[in-house]
């Protein structure tokens, strides 16, 4: 089945140009046309996607060439934008950027050519005038398999300013489809690692963002923009659905013992019924943690757990002091427990509960955030005390894509498996790795990283499921034998 979404990239020469005020303004202010807008970003950025969602009312979803593969690309995006009007795909970094030492692998350029999609360029045009001419011409001329169908001029300072925009790109063959004056009220605060997520400023997040729509209605001709998007090619095959992979991607054998010292399991057969959990249900019941010192999730992973057989439940370890009954199994994503070091501490009642659950050997996924809150304690405050070691905020950015293998038999990967993940921190673990290392990786240096035992995995390592659909059922499978553990 082919997907005919009309669909729009917005991209930049570079970082900081005001893509991500663009693209979710107008989001925004589509969605309240009544259009059914369906919100991406390219790359592996998750605090985007939560204004996204905010300004569409859907789920932001990602677009990763570099952690899923290019192949994957289209039927992701067919998968979120099934049934709506429109859909609006944020950029990363400037047009052209992708992977270090990739060439265009995973840039906004290589994610429009595979979504057949025409790229608006927003340039910030706040300190120049004809000079905008010749950086638009660069970059339409650039690549000719990329289609930039119109730009638009952000930070624009006066009327007079505009004209002179306006008559440098007569010329340039590329439309003008939006002036945005410079506004401060369109602004959302920064800090380590980015824009602070809507999770922790929810009032303050649906101001600006109806402040940025309001914004792109009077500067933006939408309905030009809405023509652009409907002229975006068609795109073959079928969308992406988590079933369907699930079945048509087998897992390994599952070569963890349980905690009792018992023989491995078997591999999962598809035809056994599973075991019910106490309270009745056909699945176990796995928690994903959020609130807002873990709000860092891709839609897809939840999608996957559910597809394997699990019952997905969330969880705020700011609020919750137990964890949801009957819980087999956890995921503890990433987000900003440095920030919510104070409260996390003092909630010790639901730090001891995942330390049971670690401690009965049911299977536990921890990514960056979740690794810490698993640690002994993060900058001097005790934490879950699951892992051996002590993490603390560091000065240095840590940032990148990174190949992975797989050096310990985990409840997600078998040894010598191998995924690609993403680094984004300015923590340190110390160690940075256990007896028994979650992940080898290269980049920037050969090292191991992580820590598998019993049941837990821990890493600083983000992962796309999407790319090894069999980790959530390799994942669902290990619940499901936790159980007879646990009885």
């Amino acid at each position: 089945m082919s997907s005919s979404v009309p669909r729009l990239v917005i991209a930049a020469p570079s970082s900081g140009s005001g893509k991500t005020t663009v693209a979710t303004g107008l989001m925004a202010a589509f969605a309240s046309r009544g259009l059914a807008v369906s919100p991406h970003k390219v790359g592996p950025d998750y605090i985007d996607p939560g204004y996204h969602a905010l300004a569409t009312g859907r789920v932001g979803r990602n677009l990763d060439a570099y952690l899923c593969g290019a192949e994957l690309i289209a039927p992701l995006f067919a998968h979120g934008a099934r049934g709506c009007d429109l859909a609006v795909v944020e950029g990363v970094m400037g047009l052209f950027d992708g992977a270090a030492g990739e060439g265009e692998l995973a840039s906004t350029a290589h994610v429009a050519k595979l979504l057949r999609a025409p790229v608006v360029l927003v340039v910030d045009a706040s300190s120049q005038s004809r000079s905008v001419a010749a950086l638009v011409h660069g970059f339409a001329s650039w690549d000719p398999e990329v289609r930039i169908g119109g730009v638009i001029l952000n930070k624009v300072g006066s009327s007079r300013h505009e004209g002179m925009l306006r008559e440098a790109l007569d010329a340039s063959g590329v439309p003008v489809l939006g002036v945005l004056r410079r506004a401060e009220q369109v602004g959302t605060p920064s800090r380590h690692l980015g824009l602070v997520p809507v999770a922790e400023r929810r009032v303050e997040a649906v101001a600006a963002v109806a402040a940025m729509a309001s914004q792109v209605r009077e500067g933006c001709d939408l309905d030009a923009l809405f023509a652009l998007a409907r002229g975006a090619g068609a795109l073959p095959g079928d969308s992406w659905d988590a079933a369907e992979v699930l079945a048509s991607s087998p897992p390994p054998p599952l070569p963890v013992p349980d905690p009792g010292g018992s023989a491995p399991r078997p591999p999962y057969r598809p035809e056994r019924p599973r075991p019910q959990t106490p309270d009745g249900l056909n699945g176990p019941r796995v928690a994903i943690a959020g609130g807002a010192a873990f709000s860092f999730s891709y839609a897809e992973h939840a999608e996957l757990l559910a597809a394997a057989g699990a019952e997905v439940v969330t969880f705020d370890p700011l609020r919750d002091e137990e964890l949801p009954e009957g819980t087999r199994g956890l995921v503890i994503g990433g987000g900003f427990p440095e920030v919510y070091g104070p409260e996390l501490s003092a909630n010790e009642p639901l730090r001891k509960a995942v330390a049971s659950l670690a401690g009965r050997g049911a299977p536990v996924a921890a990514e960056c955030a979740g690794l810490l809150y698993l640690s002994r304690e993060l900058d001097g405050r005790p934490m879950c005390g699951v892992i051996d070691a002590k993490a603390r905020m560091d000065e240095r950015l840590t940032l990148g894509y990174r190949d992975a293998v797989a050096v310990s038999d985990s409840v997600l990967a078998e040894a010598g498996s191998r995924m690609r993940g993403h680094e984004f921190h300015r923590t340190v673990v110390e160690p940075g790795a256990g007896v028994a290392p979650a992940w080898g990786v290269r980049v920037p240096v050969r090292r191991v990283e992580g820590f598998v035992q019993q049941g837990v995995h821990a890493s600083y390592l983000h992962t796309h499921w999407a790319s090894a659909p069999g980790v959530a059922r390799r994942f669902v499978e290990r619940c499901v034998g936790s159980w007879a553990t646990a009885g």
